[in-house]
C-alpha cells in the first residue's frame, strides 16, 4: 500500500527531537494503526503499556524501540514498517554524536527504508532522499545529493507532494530551493515548520540567484531585517547588502522599492537620501511595482532641491499608472487631481468616477468625496463605511 503518512503519526515524529526519551516512550502507545483497506482493521502496535502513568518511568528508551521493532515485524503493511525506520532516524538525530546508539539505529534505518524504496513505496524514497542529503547517513556527514537526486526523481514518479522540489533543489535549482525553503519555513506541501532548515534552503538558493529567481535573496533580506528567534539575527547592515545586491544585481522590484523607502525615510540605518530614493523607486516602478509607481507620484509633487524638478504631469502619469493598477490611495489621488486639475486638465465627471472606484475599494477620503458631491451610491457606501470601520 503506498498510502499517505497519517498526519497524527507526522506531528508524532516531528516531536520528537524536543522530547526526552522517557516523554517519548509514554507517548508512543496506540499512535500506529493499520490503515489498509481491510474491513478488519485492527491496531498493529498497540502500546496501551507505554501510557502515563507510575510505571511509564521505568521503561527505557531501548526497550520502546524493541518494542516498536517487534510489533512493526508483525506486518507487511509497508507504511507501518517505514514509521519505525522514521522513528528510529529520529531517535538517532536525538543521541550524541559519541552515543553507541546513534550508528546502530541509523544503519538499522537506512536497511529498512533502502527495502521498502526498492520496492517502490514513495514515503521510503523520500524520507532516505532527505537523509542522504542531510548527510545524517554518512560516517563524515557529508551529503551525498547524487544518491538523494536518485530518489527524488523515483518518488517523484510515484506522486509524492514534495519529491519534485527535492528533486530540483538537489540540482541547486534558485527556484526549487527557494520554494523548498519557504515551504520549510512555513509548513506548506505537508511539510513541518522547520525554519533552521528552510533558512539553509533559502540561503543555497540565494547564493545561485537570477533575475530570473531572485526572490530567496529578498526574503533573507527580510529575515535579517525583522530576525527569527535563534535561528536568524537581527543584521540591519547586512539585509541592507542583501536588499541592494537583489535590487542591482538581480533588477528584484519589491527590493527596489524598499530600499527606496529606506533612502526616503531614513529607515533600516539608512540616512536620508533623495537620490537613492528616487533611483531605487524608479528601478521598481519601471516593472510597474504598484506602491513604487505611487512613491513617485509624491516625489514629483514636491520635486527634490538639486536632483529633481517638480512635474504635476508626472505627478498624474505615476499616480494613474498606480491606479489603474487597483491601489485605492491612487485612484482616490487621480480623483483629485482629475477634480481641481493637477497634471491634467479638469474634469469632474471622469473625477468622480475614480472616487466612485476609489470608494468600492474601501477607502475613506473617496467614500467623503461621494457624500459631498451626492452621488446616488447610498445603500453601497453604508457598506462600504462598514468594511472601512
Amino acid at each position: 500500500m503506498k498510502g499517505k503518512i497519517p498526519k497524527d503519526l507526522k506531528i508524532f515524529h516531528s516531536s520528537m527531537l524536543k522530547k526526552t526519551p522517557l516523554e517519548a516512550s509514554s507517548q508512543l502507545g496506540g499512535l500506529i494503526k493499520d490503515t489498509s483497506n481491510s474491513t478488519n482493521a485492527v491496531e498493529l502496535l498497540n502500546h496501551s503499556h507505554l501510557k502515563t502513568g507510575p510505571q511509564a518511568s521505568l521503561l527505557s528508551y531501548k526497550q520502546t524501540i524493541r518494542m516498536y521493532r517487534e510489533n512493526a515485524k508483525k506486518t507487511r503493511n509497508p507504511m507501518v514498517r517505514c514509521e519505525f525506520a522514521i522513528f528510529l532516524a529520529e531517535a538517532a538525530k536525538s543521541l550524541g554524536n559519541a552515543d553507541p546508539g546513534r550508528p546502530v539505529y541509523l544503519a538499522e534505518a537506512e536497511k529498512l527504508l533502502r527495502r521498502l524504496a526498492s520496492q517502490g513505496y514513495a514515503d521510503a524514497q523520500y524520507y532516505l532522499g532527505n537523509l542522504y542529503g542531510s548527510g545524517l547517513l554518512d560516517r563524515n556527514q557529508k551529503s551525498r545529493f547524487d544518491r538523494a537526486f536518485r530518489l527524488f526523481v523515483q518518488a517523484s514518479k510515484h506522486h509524492h507532494a514534495d519529491a519534485a522540489y527535492r528533486k530540483s533543489a538537489s540540482l541547486n535549482h534558485p527556484g526549487a530551493m527557494y520554494r523548498l525553503g519557504m515551504a520549510t519555513v512555513h509548513g506548506q506541501l505537508g511539510l513541518a515548520s522547520d525554519a533552521r532548515n528552510g533558512v539553509k534552503w533559502l540561503k543555497r538558493a540565494a547564493s545561485a540567484a537570477t533575475k530570473e529567481y531572485p526572490q530567496a535573496v529578498h526574503e533573507l533580506a527580510l529575515l535579517h531585517e525583522r530576525g527569527a528567534s535563534q535561528v536568524v539575527f537581527q543584521d540591519l547592515a547586512y539585509c541592507i547588502q542583501l536588499y541592494t545586491r537583489a535590487a542591482d544585481d538581480l533588477a528584484y522590484a519589491p527590493s527596489a522599492f524598499r530600499l527606496g523607502k529606506c533612502y526616503e525615510d531614513g529607515q533600516l540605518g539608512c540616512d536620508k537620501d533623495p537620490t537613492l530614493s528616487i533611483h531605487y523607486y524608479t528601478l521598481a516602478a519601471r516593472q510597474d511595482h504598484t506602491e513604487a509607481c505611487f512613491a513617485l507620484t509624491t516625489w514629483y509633487l514636491t520635486g527634490a532641491p538639486g536632483v529633481l524638478a517638480p512635474s504635476e504631469q508626472e505627478a498624474y502619469s505615476w499616480a494613474h499608472r498606480a491606479a489603474e493598477n487597483n491601489l485605492p490611495k491612487a485612484q482616490y489621488a487621480v480623483g483629485y487631481f482629475m477634480e481641481i486639475g493637477i497634471g491634467v486638465k479638469p474634469n469632474p465627471e471622469i473625477a468622480m468616477q475614480w472616487y466612485r472606484r476609489a470608494a468600492k475599494a474601501g477607502d475613506p477620503r473617496a467614500l467623503a468625496k461621494l457624500k459631498e458631491g451626492n452621488q446616488p451610491l447610498e445603500n453601497e457606501l453604508k457598506i462600504q463605511k462598514c468594511s472601512v470601520m
